[in-house]
C-alpha cells in the first residue's frame, strides 16, 4: 500500500514519517494525498518506535543501571553519570516521528468510510505508551498540540505540564479499554507484530500500562490520593472491566522473526561494538549468587545460557561501574554478539522487543499489597513475579519453588516496608532486562534496586533525573522553550521531573 504525505520537513524531531521502506515507499504529491489504512501504519510504527527503545536501553539505559559498563577512558560516558546534550535528540526525534504514525491511525480508523474502533483503541494505548516514554524521559513535552506542523502549521507548540500529560494518558487509556471491550472490530494479524491481531491481548497491555503509570505517580501529594484509589479500581474493585496481563503468553513483545521488516536493531550493530561493553559487576553477581537458570547452560529446567553471557575464567565476573578515569578495568564477562555462538545471542533474539510482560505486572501487584493499597498475598505476588521472569525466557521452567529455596530468595513478610521494597525491586530489575528506559524511571521512583556507588560518578554522585532537551529545540520553539525550563527548572540532567518531587 503507498500512501502520501505532504510536507517535508518539521520542526524539533516531529517529522511527518509515515510507514518506512521495510514496508512501503513514502511518495510526496502535491496534488494528490492518499491515506493510508490504519493497518499499513500499525506495524511500522511498532518497529521504529521499539527499535529506538532497543538501542537507547543498550547504551543508555543499561550503563546508567549497571547492567553493562563501557570500557573507556574517556569522558562523557553515560555510565559516570556525565553525557552529552546531544544524546538527547535521538529519542526525541524517534519517539515523536512516530507518533505521527499513531495518530495518522487513529484518524484514519476514525473515518466513518474506514471506522474501526479496535485500531482507535489500540491506536490510543501506542501514543499513551510513547508519551509516557517521552515525559519520563524529558519532563514537561510537547502533548496537546504536538504532531500538528502538517495539518495545523503549528511548528513552536507549547510544553505542557506533566501532570496535565499524565491525565490525558490516563483518559486516553480508558477510552481505550472500552473500544476494545468488543471484539466486532478485528484488526489484520499481518498489521501486529505484537500480539497477532488479538485485541483481548492489547486491552490487557492497555490496562497493565495504567497501572503502571498509576504507580509512577502515586508517591506525588497532589494526586497520590486519586492515583492509588484508581490503582485499586482496576487491579481490584473493578478487576473484571480492567483485564490486565497475567500470564506470560499475554506479555506485550514485539518478537523479531528475522522476515523481512522483523529483524531486530541490535543486528545493526557492530558485532564487535555489541561485544564491547563489559556485563556489568552488580547485574552478574546477583544472577550468580541466585544460580539463576537464564545464565548457565547446567543450571536450570532446558536452559541454554538464555542470555548469552560469556564465561570468564570458568565462571562469570563483572566489571564495577562508576570507575575513575585513568582506572580502567578490564573487560570479563560480556553478551555474545550472534556469531560468537550457535545458541541464543541477543543480536538475533525474538523476545528482545520487550514493552511491559506478565512478571512487571506481578511485582507492582506485589508493591500495591505491601503499601496496603490492595488486598491480596504480596508473597504469592512476589513468588509469581519471579517464575516470569524465568519462564517468559524459558517456557518450559517450572521450578520456582526450588529456585526459591536454593538461592535463599523467600519473601519475609515481618520485613521493614523499605526492605520489601527492595525484594520486590531487585527481581523487577531483572523482570525488565531489555525494555526501553523502565529500569532508570523505577530507580527514579523508588530508589530500588540500591546500586553501588562508584568512585568515578559525576552529577555529585546522583542518578540523572532526566536527559535534556535536544539543543535544537532552543533554537526552533525558543519562547515555549524558556517558558518550559523556567517552570520545570534548569535544563540540565539533574532537574527533577514533576512525579520525583514530593
Amino acid at each position: 500500500m503507498k500512501h502520501t504525505i505532504i510536507g517535508a520537513l518539521v520542526l524539533f524531531g516531529m517529522a511527518t514519517q509515515s510507514c518506512t521502506k521495510d514496508f512501503t515507499e513514502i511518495n510526496t504529491n502535491p496534488n494528490e494525498t492518499k491515506v493510508a489504512t490504519a493497518h499499513a501504519l500499525m506495524a511500522p510504527a511498532l518497529v521504529n518506535t521499539l527499535s529506538a527503545n532497543m538501542i537507547r536501553n543498550r547504551n543508555f539505559n543499561n550503563e546508567l543501571m549497571q547492567v553493562t559498563v563501557d570500557i573507556s577512558e574517556s569522558d562523557g560516558k553515560v555510565f559516570r553519570y556525565d553525557f552529552r546534550a546531544t544524546w538527547a535528540d535521538y529519542l526525541y526525534n524517534a519517539w515523536y516521528s512516530e507518533l505521527t504514525n499513531f495518530k495518522d491511525m487513529e484518524k484514519v480508523a476514525r473515518d466513518p468510510k474506514s471506522y474501526n474502533r479496535s485500531y482507535i483503541g489500540i491506536s490510543l494505548i501506542c501514543q499513551a505508551w510513547v508519551f509516557s516514554m517521552l515525559t519520563d524521559t524529558y519532563g514537561d513535552i510537547p502533548y496537546f498540540k504536538s504532531n500538528l506542523a502538517r495539518d495545523s502549521a503549528v511548528f513552536e507548540p507549547p510544553f505542557d505540564t506533566q501532570k496535565d500529560i499524565y491525565f490525558d494518558i490516563f483518559n486516553k487509556l480508558d477510552t481505550a479499554n472500552v473500544y476494545l471491550n468488543n471484539t466486532t472490530y478485528g484488526i489484520n494479524a499481518n498489521s501486529d507484530p505484537v500480539f497477532n491481531g488479538d485485541i483481548t491481548k492489547w486491552r490487557r497491555f492497555g490496562n497493565s500500562l495504567y497501572l503502571r503509570l498509576l504507580m509512577r505517580i502515586s508517591g506525588k501529594a497532589e494526586v497520590a490520593d486519586v492515583a492509588i484509589a484508581k490503582f485499586k479500581e482496576v487491579a481490584e474493585t473493578k478487576k473484571s472491566s480492567y483485564p490486565i496481563i497475567d500470564t506470560t503468553e499475554q506479555s506485550a513483545i514485539l518478537r523479531w522473526t528475522g522476515a523481512g521488516p522483523l529483524v531486530s536493531p541490535f543486528l545493526g550493530v557492530r558485532e564487535q561494538d555489541f561485544r564491547g561493553p563489559g556485563v556489568g559487576e552488580f547485574f552478574i553477581n546477583n544472577l550468580v549468587n541466585w544460580n539463576n537458570p537464564l545464565i548457565d547452560p547446567s543450571k536450570g529446567n532446558n536452559s541454554v545460557n538464555r542470555w548469552r553471557i560469556a564465561p570468564y575464567q570458568g565462571g562469570y565476573s563483572g566489571v564495577p561501574s562508576g570507575y575513575q578515569m585513568g582506572q580502567a578495568p578490564v573487560r570479563r564477562s560480556y553478551f555474545y554478539s550472534q556469531t560468537t555462538t550457535t545458541l541464543f545471542n541477543l543480536q538475533t533474539d525474538a523476545l528482545t522487543g520487550q514493552m511491559l510482560n506478565a512478571a512487571e505486572v506481578q511485582f507492582m501487584l506485589a508493591e500495591a499489597v505491601v503499601k496496603g493499597w490492595i488486598a491480596g498475598s504480596a508473597e504469592a505476588y512476589y513468588t509469581r513475579g519471579i517464575k516470569y521472569t524465568i519462564k517468559q525466557w524459558i517456557p518450559a521452567w517450572d521450578e520456582v519453588t526450588d529456585y526459591i529455596d536454593k538461592a535463599d530468595l523467600h519473601w519475609n513478610d515481618s520485613g521493614s516496608e523499605d526492605e520489601k521494597m527492595e525484594a520486590i525491586h531487585i527481581q523487577k530489575y531483572y523482570a525488565m532486562f531489555l525494555m526501553d528506559m523502565q529500569q532508570w524511571f523505577e530507580y527514579r521512583r523508588t530508589g530500588h534496586p540500591v546500586l553501588p556507588k562508584g568512585p568515578g560518578l559525576r552529577n555529585n554522585g546522583v542518578m540523572p533525573a532526566r536527559m535534556n532537551y535536544p539543543v535544537y529545540v532552543q533554537s526552533t520553539n525558543p519562547t515555549n522553550y524558556k517558558q518550559a525550563v523556567s517552570r520545570q527548572g534548569s535544563d540540565v540532567i539533574s532537574t527533577e521531573v514533576w512525579w520525583q518531587k514530593p
